[in-house]
């Protein structure tokens, strides 16, 4: 899993953080754009798109990679399509 240095070095000035979601993935994990191949930070996780199970487990897998709580990251857009957009809140400190 990439660093928390390495994920918000991807996010623009006001914290929002383009990613490619994967649901249904065989495990949870988050990979920078230079290993998935694309521009997006791509995030599997093992939950169904159903009912928004995938867009939370986004945001929890996000906020523990970045050590802080889910409640500091906020979907912005991407809702139903494997295309987001977040906005993550500023480092605990």
């Amino acid at each position: 899993m990439p660093s928390a240095i390495e994920i918000r070095a991807l996010a623009d000035r006001e914290g929002r953080l383009a990613l490619r979601a994967t649901p249904n993935a065989s495990a949870d994990a988050i990979l920078l754009p230079s290993q998935a191949g694309g521009l997006e930070l791509l995030v599997r996780t093992t939950a169904t798109a159903e009912g928004g199970k995938a867009n939370e487990a986004i945001l929890r897998l996000l906020a523990h990679a970045l050590g802080q709580p889910v409640s500091s990251i906020q979907l912005v857009r991407g809702e139903t399509g494997r295309t987001k957009v977040v906005r993550i809140g500023q480092p605990r400190g």
